[in-house]
This record gives structure tokens, C-alpha cells and sequence, in this order.
């Protein structure tokens, strides 16, 4: 456990590192194909549809394409609840050849270097994917262009903005030819200790993609940060993440090993507390990480301090990280062990 002065001074070096990042850097992106209707609000041009079987009744709405809780319905006394979240959004092809493939060419929606590529579609539910990172503001983001068919790109190439880096496509399971897509995403990473978590937690389920596993990438709202930009072409990610609203909070034991402070200092609200013994995360319902503020409490593992008030079970709303109601709200195994990725090893 680190003494008090020295987690006074890490607020204090978060701080510093805050007011030397203050020359911001622009976050210029490109969409990352040629269709472009997500600016005419055009919904069923831009987003990929998705096959729903919902009691008996088949549908093929191109809404289960956007970000969010957009899928697998569950009928509740609150009325009918979207429980499975979806990271990013998928952008249908503009392009096909006669038999059907899709043409449209994959770019990068910023510069960049890429950093992951997986070239073997069964060892992913995202099938061929690439990851490229992002250096704004002094922290690292990435984005990830999944279910392509062709790659163009290797780990450690510098790409720039708009350049082509695959071929959109439909490799991945439970994907055709018809539903052909780009699955895009923007992500925060956890930790860079997810190999050795992953492998306390997940012993019998291989990582083939370290610390680049989309467990350990987290997305923002891609899509209503795009039109965001077009609106002020000057917004940072802190400032679009600040109109997010907060879901739950957990207190995390104060750790030398949590990362979050340090990849994205701007997290950290550093009021002054002379009894720092933990650390408070706010998350939005999806999971992403929104702020980080200095406690008082003491823990000795993640608890759950906070979650919005909901008459609906909390395990629909929070992709199972949060179960129970009201007053009987607590972080489930699946939230405990998350949370202890952001601070391990513990």
C-alpha cells in the first residue's frame, strides 16, 4: 500500500501532467468507407441490419447496427429492454461485384500505427480485424475495423488518414455475404496486464490477440462523436466523454498497478484529500470509464458505490456486470473480476 504522501504526490504529478497536455491535438477523422449517410441522418443507407427472431416474429432492423443496447429484447414489468450491448457500428458496403461481394475499401479514420492485425477469421467474433493506435492529448486510443476480408496493412506501419487498410467483408461468426459490414469501433484500453489476467481468468479460452483482446478494449459512442465533430470540429475526446452520463461508480483499492489514472490522466478529478485510501470510477451503463476522483473509503476490493436508480434488474441494463435492484444492486463475478483487471495484478 502506497503512504498517503505519496498518493497526494501522484495526484499532484496527474496534475502537472494534465497542464502540460494543455496544447490539444486536433482529432481529425474520417468516416472509414465511402458511405457517408450517418450526416443525412439516413439510418437504413449507413447502418448494417440485423436478423432478429423475437417470439416467433422475424424482423430485420437496421437499428440492432448502431452502438449501444441495441439487441437481444427481454420483455420486463418496465416494458421491453435492448440487454445485449454492441461496442460499435456496422456500416453496410455501397459496392458489390455481380456475385454479390462486397467492394467497399476499408480506411483509417485517422493517423496513426497499427498495431494488431488478426488474419484468421475463426479466432475472433470480429472474423479479420485490424487495430491501429491514436496518440491524442498525450494518451492512446484505438480504433478497430473488424470482419474485413482482406488486409493491407502489418503491426508496426504508420497509416494516415484515409488510407486504405482492407477490404470491407463479412469474415466472422454468424455473418453472410447479404450482411456484409464494417464492424468500426474507437476504444480505451483497460490494462496492459490483461494477458496475465486473462489467463487467471480465462484458462481454458485462448487469447490470440493480447492485450488488443476486445475485452480489454472499451468504445466510445463512434457515431454520435463523428456528428459531434462536424458540429465543433475542435472537441476533444475529454470533453465529449464529459457529457456522458454516469451509470454506477465503483471504489477501487488504491494499487500502484491502476493504469487508468495514467493512460488517461484527464480522467482524474484531483480534489484534495488529506485520507486518500481509494479510488472512485465512474462508468457510463456501457462500461466505459468517465472519471476517476480520490476517496477516503477504504476497500479491499472493487465495490460497487453507486448505480442509478432503476426498477429493472440491473444484470439487463449493465451487460451482467451489476445484478439486483434497488438497495440489493452489487457487482456480479463477471463485474468483480473487470474490475480487478484495472488494478491488476492485486
Amino acid at each position: 500500500m502506497r503512504s498517503i504522501a505519496a498518493a497526494v504526490a501522484l495526484l499532484a504529478g496527474l496534475k502537472f501532467s494534465m497542464m502540460a497536455q494543455s496544447e490539444r491535438a486536433i482529432v481529425d477523422l474520417v468516416l472509414p468507407t465511402a458511405n457517408d449517410a450517418l450526416f443525412s441522418g439516413d439510418g437504413p443507407a449507413f447502418y448494417q441490419y440485423i436478423e432478429r427472431d423475437y417470439k416467433g416474429v422475424k424482423s430485420t432492423p437496421w437499428e440492432g447496427g448502431q452502438y449501444g443496447f441495441v439487441r437481444d429484447p427481454v420483455e420486463t414489468a418496465a416494458g421491453i429492454v435492448y440487454t445485449r450491448f454492441h461496442e460499435g457500428i456496422d456500416i453496410r458496403p455501397l459496392q458489390r461485384d455481380a456475385r454479390g461481394e462486397p467492394l467497399d475499401e476499408v480506411r483509417a479514420i485517422a493517423d496513426g500505427k497499427v498495431v494488431h492485425t488478426n488474419l484468421v477469421p475463426g479466432y475472433s467474433n470480429y472474423g479479420k480485424y485490424i487495430v491501429i493506435e491514436h496518440r491524442w492529448d498525450g494518451s492512446s486510443y484505438y480504433s478497430l475495423y473488424g470482419h474485413v476480408s482482406a488486409i493491407a496493412v502489418r503491426p508496426g506501419q504508420t497509416v494516415e488518414r484515409g488510407q486504405g487498410i482492407a477490404v470491407m467483408g463479412y469474415t466472422g461468426q454468424g455473418l453472410n455475404q447479404a450482411r456484409a459490414h464494417l464492424h468500426l469501433e474507437l476504444n480505451f484500453m483497460l490494462s496492459h496486464q490483461f494477458k496475465s489476467w486473462h489467463d487467471t481468468f480465462y484458462k481454458k479460452d485462448p487469447n490470440r490477440h493480447g492485450i488488443y483482446n476486445g475485452i480489454n478494449l472499451t468504445g466510445l459512442d463512434i457515431a454520435r462523436f463523428y456528428r459531434a465533430l462536424r458540429r465543433k470540429p475542435s472537441l476533444t475526446i475529454p470533453e465529449f466523454i464529459a457529457g456522458e452520463e454516469t451509470f454506477y461508480k465503483v471504489t477501487m483499492p488504491k494499487s500502484p498497478n491502476f493504469e487508468l489514472p495514467k493512460l488517461y490522466p484527464w480522467m482524474v478529478c484531483s480534489n484534495e484529500i488529506v485520507d486518500l485510501s481509494s479510488w472512485e470510477v465512474s462508468f457510463a451503463r456501457s462500461g466505459l470509464p468517465l472519471k476517476i476522483e480520490p476517496s477516503a473509503k477504504q476497500v479491499t476490493q472493487p465495490e460497487l458505490s453507486y448505480v442509478k436508480k432503476s426498477p429493472i434488474d440491473y444484470s439487463y441494463l449493465t451487460q451482467e456486470r451489476i445484478a439486483g435492484r434497488g438497495e440489493e444492486a452489487h457487482l456480479t463475478k463477471k463485474g468483480r473480476e473487470l474490475m480487478r483487471l484495472l488494478i491488476w495484478p492485486d
